[in-house]
């Protein structure tokens, strides 16, 4: 039986499935944690937390990727949703660190195929303003402003260190879905769409 929790907007929801519940009670909770909290905006975006989500879930299918990449895709932000710290943070000038937050969350569950693309998107952002030239014009309003709070781009060392980590293609597969998921004219299919992905994603972890 799930616990429960506070979300990042106050309101209380079931956080956290019993580590011994099925791929399929387990995925259940995640998607209601999503239905729940995801209907706030997206920060300063003009999509809701669950429209970006279900926007970045979408394009990574679109690509071919594997089920707990697609995961990581729908789920990547789920440290803003699940942290009662993270309301208001950016706006105070805090980074909440949802990479991490999300990442810890995730694991308890999933593996690295899962958390670390979750863990590494931010870093994924440092490094493409670093590595690849224009990137930046490209960011959101939003998200250059979130990337002062991050840390900023990464120096060349920081980047050739990221570049060299095993997950290093597939967060940045991740960052550039989640820069582009959040067009408020996009349709997407409906979230329980994936909950065989994220089910699959749960039985391949070892």
């Amino acid at each position: 039986m799930s616990t429960v929790g506070e979300g990042s907007d106050g309101r209380t929801v079931a956080a956290m499935p019993d580590g011994n519940e099925s791929p399929s009670a387990i995925a259940e909770t995640l998607l209601s944690q999503l239905e729940a909290l995801g209907g706030s905006r997206y920060g300063g975006e003009a999509v809701s937390q669950l429209d970006h989500a279900l926007q970045c879930a979408t394009l990574a299918r679109s690509a071919g990727a594997e089920d707990a990449l697609i995961t990581a895709a729908l789920l990547h932000d789920i440290g803003h949703l699940v942290n009662p710290k993270d309301k208001g943070a950016a706006a105070a000038g805090i980074d909440a660190a949802h990479e991490t937050i999300g990442a810890t969350y995730l694991s308890r569950w999933f593996g690295p195929a899962v958390t670390a693309p979750v863990a590494q998107h931010v870093a994924a952002k440092r490094y493409l303003c670093q590595a690849e030239p224009g990137y930046f014009q490209t960011l959101s309003e939003e998200s250059a402003r979130s990337l002062a709070l991050q840390g900023g781009p990464f120096t060349a060392e920081e980047a050739e260190a990221f570049l060299a980590g095993p997950h290093a293609k597939a967060a940045l597969a991740l960052r550039r879905w989640d820069e582009a998921a959040k067009d408020p004219t996009t349709e997407t299919p409906p979230l329980r769409d994936f909950e065989a992905v994220i089910e699959r994603a749960l039985r391949a972890t070892p």
